[in-house]
């Protein structure tokens, strides 16, 4: 099979992986598995008590020559370890007419290297007895396996290769496109649901790249080839563009001498890749997105609204934003579940969540299935009466203690599992965070008052903008 010659700094790169992962099979794992997981305890995390700061997480952090970043979560509980690696670059970072090119990337990471051949990669950590899967998201894209910890040497010599060597005949990229243009069809194009939030963010971004989809758009994808893929990884898949968080039952002192001799080996890109993003978004608007279709049996309604994050706008109101999120919609004692399931009976469900965990703005997002005999129009004005009561009269002491308190009882299993620890801690590096930020969000919440959370509430219900989705069963005439 024809294979692309390594350029000069690929071949500097270079990287020998030991003969034992040659021997190995096993086919890969599902794309997205893990990733709802994660989010979950995302926001568990962020609602810590101060006084736990001690015991979240303890990552210890070095950083090698290279410029790679390496954080350790030890967790001796089990002989196991999650070893990931994140590269800051996501499809947010695509080149205009190329979107899609992040995710595809992603699957062509699979394809081999001089010593691994194509489709190997995921057969050899199976063989071991780990799994593995990789992920792609608007600001990130990373990579993991969940394998023994006297099997890490392996997983790190393999994950060092084809960030160095990735080789790609023709055949094997137009192959895997079709792989994803049917990923596409089947999970964008035939779910209404995925259709109708492709045109929201299309309407809330405008010219901003988070407006573009993961997957891609489909005439840009079909488009994707061989170049465009050696392009980008070229640009972005470089040790001094990423960061690996290895927890479970290791430390940094024994991991250190292992990432010197696989990571350590590939040299840094020239200079790390900036983020050319649109960052100023235009004028504030609202917009509808109203669409029917065959499939769906039962409308729905969303409202998704730009928000500060992390990274950008009034990035003190972070943590108040995701307390206001709680507060609002976050479950069944929550003023929106209360007002329009409980006690109006308008909704069977109503919730908000609220993002903020990214390179550039956050969205804030409102959902809400109207009850039989209601319509999206009734649930839309329940959502606004309740909010311009919480504008006009504001939140209290004990609301705001039981936000806190509802979100904190799941921060123990963020710390029980390696898995979470590891994709908590990498999601907040990949987008521009410090392991301190990450220590000290359980303080940055404790410290959020009923006054910061107004002030949240009137950032993102002030005439930011907005886009709203309404999905409904196709009528016949």
């Amino acid at each position: 099979m024809p294979s692309n010659p390594p350029s000069a700094r690929r071949r500097a790169r270079a990287i020998a992986v030991s003969a034992r992962a040659q021997a190995e099979a096993r086919a890969r794992f599902a794309l997205w598995s893990g990733v709802l997981l994660a989010l979950t305890l995302l926001a568990a995390l962020l609602l810590a008590p101060a006084t736990a700061r001690a015991q979240m997480f303890e990552p210890e952090t070095f950083t090698l020559d290279n410029g790679l970043q390496v954080v350790v979560v030890p967790n001796h509980r089990v002989p196991v370890v999650t070893h990931m690696v994140w590269y800051k670059v996501g499809a947010a970072d695509e080149p205009p007419g190329k979107s899609g090119i992040a995710h595809l990337l992603e699957h062509l990471m699979f394809k081999g290297t001089e010593t691994i051949p194509p489709g190997e990669f995921s057969k050899i950590i199976a063989r071991n007895g780990g799994r593995d899967n990789a992920f792609t998201s608007s600001d990130f894209t990373g990579y993991y396996q969940n394998i023994a910890r006297d099997r890490l040497d392996l997983v790190m010599e393999m994950e060092a290769d084809r960030m160095a060597n990735l080789r790609l005949a023709e055949d094997d990229v137009l192959t895997e496109r079709s792989v994803v243009i049917e990923e596409r069809l089947s999970r964008t194009e035939n779910e209404p649901a995925a259709l109708l939030g492709e045109r929201l963010d299309q309407a809330l971004w405008v010219v901003h790249p988070y407006k573009n989809p993961v997957i891609g758009w489909a005439h840009e994808l079909a488009a994707l080839d061989r170049a465009d893929a050696l392009a980008f990884y070229d640009r972005f898949y470089a040790p001094n563009n990423a960061v690996v968080v290895v927890a479970g039952d290791v430390t940094a002192e024994a991991l250190r001498p292992i990432a010197e001799r696989t990571y350590g080996r590939v040299p840094a890109a020239p200079e790390t890749p900036a983020r050319a993003r649109v960052r100023d978004l235009p004028p504030a608007a609202d917009v509808t997105v109203t669409m029917d279709h065959p499939q769906v049996g039962q409308a729905s309604w969303w409202r998704r609204i730009v928000a500060p994050s992390r990274n950008a706008g009034d990035t003190a109101l972070y943590p108040a934003l995701q307390v206001l999120a709680e507060l609002l919609g976050g479950g069944p004692v929550s003023r929106l579940y209360e007002r329009l399931v409980v006690e109006d009976e308008v909704a069977v469900s109503a919730r908000t969540y609220y993002d903020g965990r990214a390179v550039d703005y956050g969205t804030f997002t409102l959902s809400a299935t109207p009850a039989a005999g209601r319509t999206p129009t009734d649930v839309q004005a329940a959502v606004e009466a309740e909010i311009a009561r919480l504008l006009a009269e504001g939140v209290t002491d004990a609301e705001v203690a039981g936000a806190k308190r509802r979100l904190k009882a799941s921060v123990v299993y963020a710390r029980d599992s390696v898995f979470g620890a590891a994709r908590i801690i990498g999601a907040a590096l990949a987008t521009g965070s410090t392991v301190d930020d990450v220590e000290r969000w359980p303080e940055d919440i404790a410290a959020v008052t009923p006054e910061d959370v107004m002030a949240a509430a009137r950032a993102v219900f002030g005439g930011a903008s907005s886009a709203t989705a309404i999905l409904l069963p196709e009528t016949t005439s």
